[in-house]
């Protein structure tokens, strides 16, 4: 059985190389999302803002973890990715470095998140926008659909900020 210690121990790096550690948002609920720019679902970018501008200062940080798995829909290197979506969608929540969600070099961060919350038929990620939501205690909570839109998890936010 997964622990919040195995979420805690994860890290990643920001599209700059510098180490984001899990650690660092022990008591911060998290929003993880596979993100692509060139993707048909990346008018969610404008969701995920908006949820992270409303409750950012309440404890929730959205993280957005690049990845071009599906049909080469994020184009972006690291170098120039935060401006994409900067510019193109307002987004100011932090984002990765460019990750796999799915295959042998899966990063750890996913691995551990489909572990825990599978998928209906697989636990592999289907498409861009696949999110998860992990409590304070870095436990994962919930994993909602691609087609799932920010805001229909805001009420499942407020009800963990308030935990």
């Amino acid at each position: 059985m997964a622990t919040n210690k195995d979420f805690y121990a994860l890290s990643v790096k920001n599209p700059q190389g510098n180490e984001m550690k899990m650690e660092d948002y022990k008591g911060k609920v998290l929003l993880i999302v596979n993100t692509a720019t060139k993707c048909g679902l990346a008018p969610q970018f404008d969701g995920l803002e908006a949820l992270h501008q409303k409750y950012k200062d309440q404890g929730l940080v959205v993280l957005g973890f690049p990845c071009n798995q599906f049909l080469g829909q994020e184009p972006e290197s690291n170098e120039t990715v935060e401006e994409t979506c900067k510019i193109n969608f307002g987004v100011t929540f932090p984002l990765t470095e460019k990750i796999k969600v799915n295959g042998s070099d899966t990063h750890p961060v996913f691995k551990y998140l489909k572990k825990v919350k599978g998928g209906l038929l697989t636990s592999g990620i289907k498409w861009n926008f696949t999110k998860f939501l992990v409590d304070q205690d870095g436990y994962p909570v919930e994993r909602y659909a691609p087609k799932t839109e920010p805001k229909e998890i805001e009420a499942k936010i407020k009800e963990l900020l308030k935990s």
